[in-house]
């Protein structure tokens, strides 16, 4: 909770920052800007007011867990509604955003407080969007062993900075040469790290290649 509380002022500050300057060239100037100019100004505020409301939704959770003792009220949920419902909520705050999804065949089933859920899904891929640098379409991939379902979020970008991979779930890592200039990859990051441990599954991460992989698993049962 200190190091999410250490990280948010700065990551609210910027954007919001951003807000009122775009808001504030728009009033002064509504006269003589051009309608391109007017639309890229309130296309700049509504990324901002979006980019805050999922940092908002973030929080939430967080503070769910911790007044429930670090513990998740589960029921079974078929992981590819969970996953379709994610993918939604994203596309509607990037519509530009592409991503394939790779699921089983057979339908799973796993215990896990959807919500929650949802929330990693949508910010680890946000992130593979976002941070990576590539045109390149992320990538979602599901898949199974006898004790956990394993959900792998993989890029086609700069990857990971090798120094910070040690600080990446601890709220403060920082993604070099980001386009947007201002979302921080990570309190995102931290909170993936609380609910997966949450729910008794893991989280890891790591350079391939040609990007960064993000690995998260939930147990069966």
């Amino acid at each position: 909770r200190a190091t999410l509380l250490r990280a948010v002022p700065h990551d609210l500050r910027t954007p919001l920052t951003s807000i009122i300057g775009a808001s504030s060239s728009f009033l002064e100037g509504e006269d003589y800007l051009s309608e391109e100019e007017k639309r890229e100004l309130i296309t700049n505020i509504n990324n901002d007011s979006n980019w805050l409301l999922n940092m908002v939704e973030n929080l939430l959770s967080v503070t769910r867990i911790q007044e429930d003792g670090q513990k998740v009220k589960k029921s079974p949920e078929f992981v590819e509604e969970v996953v379709s419902e994610a993918a939604g909520r994203l596309k509607k705050r990037l519509p530009d955003a592409q991503f394939n999804i790779h699921v089983p065949l057979e339908f799973l089933m796993v215990p896990m407080d959807a919500i929650l859920i949802e929330q990693v899904l949508i910010n680890l891929l946000e992130n593979a969007v976002i941070h990576s640098g590539s045109d390149r379409p992320a990538e979602l991939g599901i898949t199974e062993n006898e004790e956990t379902i394993i959900f792998e979020i993989k890029d086609y970008g700069r990857g990971l900075d090798d120094s910070q991979l040690d600080n990446l779930f601890l709220g403060t890592y920082s993604a070099s040469e980001t386009s947007d200039g201002h979302k921080g990859m990570g309190i995102g990051l931290s909170i993936c790290r609380t609910i997966v441990e949450a729910h008794g599954g893991q989280i890891s991460a790591r350079n391939h290649e040609h990007g960064a992989v993000f690995t998260f698993t939930l147990p069966k049962t």
